[in-house]
Order: structure tokens, then sequence, then C-alpha cells
């Protein structure tokens, strides 16, 4: 009978009626999903609302003109995707450093307060971790243009279509007045209220979490029991599982939720509490649990509130962020590595079980460290069976007393990784065994040598080092060779078709399919993978050599210093020719680099043995492409460093900055006594004070920008 109705209507309506209904519809609709799921109100039933959804999807199939991108019908839309879009971040995605306790904390506090101005005071504002995947929302005229993951904090996936058939993520912002009215209603500036004047800024940029409620993963769970699927190990597998689908309708289906929690654009905000009340003024889901502290004892409050009462709450949560409520303190204090300083992770106490240590036995990794490992019983700890985890070094077998047969409490530090927390000592039974490190490598019988807290296997070729080299040479974070797995790489090793990484990309046909497990479309299939993989970005090739403490960020931070000096950098023995003409003190410009990574770097550009293996890697065809560098005839800009604040009008933030690095220059997200120039946009930042301290940077307006990289 409803179906009927609505083919009438349809039929008897012209497109204007038609438009002034569908308006109409999605005004409504809209609104009924904010009170819900923003306010927690429920204004009508949900059938009521799922009946005028109805009615507006009749009426777009009859005039399909009429459909637009913020439609509620636009939820689930779409051909399934063949792969996702890479969405580079124009402001990098940080995560948080974590603290177990009071103690942690405190020292986090004491380390901040020695970079600020003596006496200063701040607030506290304090949210629950939501136990979800991180995501950025671009809106241009409020209308939803973007939806990324985090990825690797610089490089995110495209998943727009699957996070616009979350509920909770509006596709488009309130009405400009709605906006206005809630702003006055919070009490906030007019500066704030001003960026709604007459229009949406064209662009607003935010940042949340995606995450599945508690009764819905079990739902999932039991669905995919039924249908003999694996089970989804816990809530954050399953949202991360489920918004990296290709196809929309089974996002659709998982019924994924959404806070949003990060403010990036600057319309005024002075604290991040205010953050959170623009948030939810726009129409954004916000977390209800918030709370503003003035210390940390009413941070550890709330803490451990939410520790003793988290089962209460329908999502997961593993800990409280905390961060300085001023922004400019906040920003003030910059970032370490991957982390923002002003803030951090405060996180709840690791789940914990019981199991029994059946051996002790030695791993040696790529470095020659000798690393013992404790064999456990098989048992689960959040979700995660553990049947083994890292004993570190001697010293950390001596704090704990630990032997072979001991009873031990496990648990996962940051809900990640097992560790072994504490001994039982009241079960022992007097059969335990102490475990003593060998006076031998397990691997090649060399002698061992003790370096500080660790044992180390003299022997430079020693069989183990090269394996985990190649294991960490192929690893996803570096040449990333699909297919190639340990396994594989133990029968080419111990077949003796290879002695070390640059002999993968020797590999003639009808060698491989001779090993155990191969035939002649394996063999194929293997050869294609490595074949494939001939081209790399010097980043990653940097990271793939292993070189001691450097890790992913660093080769990062190394491969663009390498660039700076030397731009034509195409084959590995390039990179050998560059890196050895440097000495220690052409490395410590780079900001951020200890002496121990120095010294890593500096010795191993001067092993001649290096210096083969990137000749090999060379003879064999490896070939260095960085995009973006090739053209360059000259670098202008070379030695200047450049920041950004406001909105630019001709180019984004992020192709502003490419300019930059291909003319020579470096593009920086925060103020600093190193900075030459300022590019001051529309509605500019704090960075804007902060510069006028310096004489040193000039600030410069969009047009004198242009000019300087166009003339």
């Amino acid at each position: 009978m409803l179906l009927f109705i609505l083919l009438h209507v349809c039929n008897i309506m012209n497109v204007e009626e038609a438009k002034k209904r569908i308006t109409k519809l999605k005004k409504l609709i809209n609104k009924y999903r904010y009170y819900r799921q923003v306010l927690n109100k429920e204004l009508v039933p949900i059938e009521v609302e799922d009946s005028l959804k109805r009615e507006l999807f009749g009426l777009e199939q009859k005039f399909p003109e009429l459909i637009t991108p913020d439609s509620p019908s636009q939820r689930i839309g779409g051909e399934p995707l063949k792969e996702f879009k890479k969405i580079r971040h124009e402001i990098p995605m940080l995560s948080f450093n974590d603290a177990f306790s009071f103690e942690e904390l405190k020292k986090w506090e004491d380390r901040n307060k020695k970079l600020l101005p003596e006496n200063i005071n701040f607030d506290y504002f304090v949210e629950l971790k939501i136990d979800g995947l991180a995501i950025k929302l671009i809106y241009e005229n409020g209308l939803l243009k973007i939806g990324s993951t985090r990825g690797d904090g610089y490089l995110g996936e495209d998943v727009t279509q699957n996070i616009k058939t979350i509920e909770a993520i509006p596709l488009s912002l309130l009405p400009i007045e709605e906006i206005r009215e809630n702003l006055k209603n919070q009490g906030l500036s007019n500066k704030i209220i001003d960026n709604f004047k007459n229009d949406y800024p064209f662009k607003i940029e935010v940042r949340g979490e995606v995450f599945i409620n508690k009764e819905d993963f079990n739902k999932l769970n039991e669905e995919r029991k039924k249908n003999n699927q694996p089970l989804f190990a816990n809530p954050r597998n399953a949202a991360s599982g489920s918004l990296r689908q290709l196809d929309p309708k089974i996002t659709a289906e998982r019924k994924l939720d959404s806070f949003i929690y990060d403010l990036i654009t600057n319309l005024g905000q002075q604290t991040h509490e205010e953050e959170h009340l623009i948030l939810k003024c726009l129409g954004f889901k916000v977390n209800p649990y918030t709370k503003k502290c003035k210390n940390l004892e009413e941070v550890l409050e709330f803490k451990e509130y939410w520790e003793n009462n988290r089962n209460n709450l329908d999502f997961e949560i593993d800990g409280v962020v905390v961060q300085i409520n001023e922004n400019i303190i906040f920003e003030k204090l910059g970032i370490v590595g991957k982390a923002p300083r002003g803030a951090i992770a405060f996180k709840f106490s690791p789940k914990q079980a019981t199991t029994i240590v059946k051996d002790i036995i030695v791993q040696v990794g790529r470095t020659g460290i000798l690393t013992p490992v404790a064999i456990l019983e098989p048992v689960e700890v959040g979700g995660v069976t553990i049947s083994r985890t890292s004993l570190h070094n001697e010293d950390e077998i001596r704090r704990l007393d630990i032997r072979i047969g001991d009873t031990v409490i496990v648990g996962r530090a940051g809900d990640v990784i097992p560790q072994v927390i504490d001994v039982v000592r009241e079960l022992r039974t007097g059969n335990e065994k102490k475990f003593n490190f060998p006076k031998k490598c397990p691997i090649c019988n060399s002698g061992v040598v003790k370096e500080g807290a660790y044992y180390k296997c003299s022997n430079k070729n020693c069989y183990a080092l090269q394996k985990e080299k190649i294991y960490h040479f192929v690893s996803k974070s570096a040449f990333d060779i699909q297919g190639l797995g340990p396994k594989i790489i133990d029968k080419l090793l111990d077949n003796g078709l290879i002695q070390d990484a640059a002999d993968l990309f020797s590999l003639n046909s009808g060698l491989i399919r001779k090993l155990p497990g191969f035939d002649i479309v394996s063999e194929k299939n293997l050869l294609n993978s490595i074949e494939a993989k001939k081209q790399i970005n010097l980043s990653k090739f940097i990271y793939s050599l292993g070189i001691n403490h450097l890790g992913e960020e660093n080769s990062k931070i190394l491969s663009e210093f390498f660039k700076k000096i030397n731009n034509r950098i195409k084959t590995p023995m390039d990179l050998w020719d560059t890196a050895n003409k440097l000495s220690k003190l052409n490395y410590q410009s780079i900001f951020g680099f200890g002496p121990k990574i120095i010294e890593s770097i500096y010795q191993w550009f001067k092993d001649e043995k290096n210096k083969s293996f990137l000749q090999k890697l060379t003879d064999y065809g490896i070939t260095i492409i960085d995009l973006g560098l090739e053209n360059t005839k000259y670098l202008p800009l070379k030695g200047n460093i450049f920041c950004f604040t406001g909105q630019l009008e001709k180019y984004s933030r992020e192709e502003a900055k490419e300019i930059i690095e291909k003319l020579g220059g470096i593009a920086v997200n925060s103020i600093s006594n190193k900075v030459n120039y300022l590019v001051v946009g529309k509605d500019p930042g704090s960075k804007l004070e902060k510069a006028k301290k310096y004489s040193k940077i000039k600030i410069i307006n969009e047009d004198e920008f242009i000019k300087l990289i166009e003339s």
C-alpha cells in the first residue's frame, strides 16, 4: 500500500513540486538524524524516519536530476571500488605517546613545564580514548568532500564512499543560521561566529574516530560464526576491516559509529574545549564524556572513574586522552617524533592472565643481538592468543627472576604488545630451571660478546643475521615484495639460491620450481612479484637497508636530507656516492638526529661490504624514483624554510609545499627561529603572532609568495 501511495504521489508531481518536497524531506530527515545521533534525543520513532527516507528515495528515482551529494539516500551508493586511492595529509595525523601510571604522567608534565616560561598556568582537557580507527573528514562549502584513514600519518586511503554510510557523520554541515544560533548559545566569540556570517568557510577539516558498538560487534561475530567465517578478535579490528571494504554496502551493514574530536581548520578557537563545542554546533557527534581538569590529580580521578566503569559504556575504550587545553601552549610545545608533546594517552592497566613458561629460547636478530623469548602455554589476553613473548635481555630476566616452568602473569602493553608482568613465585614447585645465556651463537656457533645489556653474535656473516636482514628488506615498509615470506626466503637460502637480499633480483626461471612446494606457476608469480619491485622511492630504500637506529620516520627525514644534497639520486650507487662523501658534522644539521643515529649512518656508508651490496643492486637494475624532482633544473629556494598560516586561494597547502620542495626549499608546520618565510593567507592563526617575535622571519602574503615561486 505504501509503495502504491509513493508511486501515485510521484506520478502526479511535476519537477518543481518534487524539488520542494525533496528539500523538505531532506531537512526533516537530517533534523531527526541530528537529534538522535548528536543530541541523543529521539524526536520520532526510527520507523517514521525510515518511512520518510523511503519516500525521498522514491521521489529521487522518479526525478534523478534532483539527487544531491548530501541527500540521505546517498549514504549507500556507488559501485564497489577496485582499490582505495591514496590521500596525502596536508597536516600529518599524529599518534600519542602512552603513559601507564601516574608517575609517567607526572614526568610528562614536568618535561613540558621545562620547555615553557616559568609560572605559566594551563588546564587539561580530558576525553575517553576510543578503541577505533582514526579518520579525517574534509568539508567544502559545507558538504562532505573527502573521508580518509590515518594510514602512516602522512598518507592515508580515500574511504569517502564508506564514510558516507555512517549515520553519525553528517553529509553536510547544519544550516548557517542554525550554526550561528548554536555558537551564540554556547557563548563562543564573535570571531568564531563571524566565520559563518554569510556562507560556510570554503574548507573545514576535522578528525575523529570510527568504531563499532559492543552490541553490533557481538551481532556481527554471531553472523560470521553462522556463515563459518573467521571471527573478529575485537571491536577495533572489526571497525578497521569494515571501513576498508571495497564495497560500501558491506560497510553499511556493519553499523559503524563515530565521534569527532579535533578541529584542524582555524575558526578562531582558543582551547581544545572550544573545539568540541564548535564541532557539536556544526552538527558533529562528539564524545559526551569529557572534562576540563585544573591539575593531574583531577585527570587521575577522571581516568580511574572510567577504568572502573568502562563496562557501562556501549563502546570500547582503552584509556583517556590528556591534552593541554590552551591551543597556543599546545602548539608552542611542538612535536617529538610522531607525537605532539602537549597530549598523551593515559592508558588503562593492561588486561592480564596467568600461564606457564614452557621454555626460554634465543632468537638472533638482523643486528646480531640475541633476544630471549618465553614460549608460553597459549592464553587469551584482550581478545588475542599469546603463545610467546620477548624477555628483552638479561637484565629483564634478572628483574623478573623468571624461570622455565614458572607460572607468570602476562598482559599486553598498550593493549598491543605481549609482555610478562610478573612471576607467581608462590606456585613454584622447586623443579623450575634458571635460564643462562649461551656462550655461543645458537645459529652459527660463533662466540657471543656482551655490549651493554645485550649479548651479540660476533660473526657479522651469521646466517641468522642474513635471514633477518632479508626479511626486513622485503617487508611492507621496505621493498614490499608480495608473496615472499620468511619460509620462502629460508628455502632460497638453504638451497644456496641467494646469499643476500640483492640476489633476489638475480633469480631466473627454472631454479625455484625445483624447490619443495613450487611449480611453474608459483615460480612465475614469485619472479613477477620481485620484478615489479625494481623501482622504489628513496625513503623506503633507505629503510630497507636496515641501518641501526633508523626506523621509517627517520628514513624519511634522511631521504629528504640526501635529496637536498643531490636531487639526482637514481641508483643505489648514487646514494653511496652521495653519503660516502659526508662527514659526521654534515649529519648534525638534521634536526632530531642524535649521536647514535649519526654514528650508525656514518659507519654504514663507510663499510666496503655495504658498497658491494649497493653495487649489486645497481647492477641488477634497481632504480630509485622520487616523483617531482626529476625535472627540476634549478633550486632557487634551496636553504630556505617556509611555514604557512591561513587559507591560500591559488594553491592548496599541500600543493604549495610540493612547489617549495621542488625548488629546493623546506616546508614545516610550526614556527621556530629556523623559519625564513611565513606565508600568510586568509584567516591566519596564532603562527602569525609567533612569527612577529622573530626578526629573522620575513612575513609575506600570498601574492608575494606567488611572485617568489614563479619568478
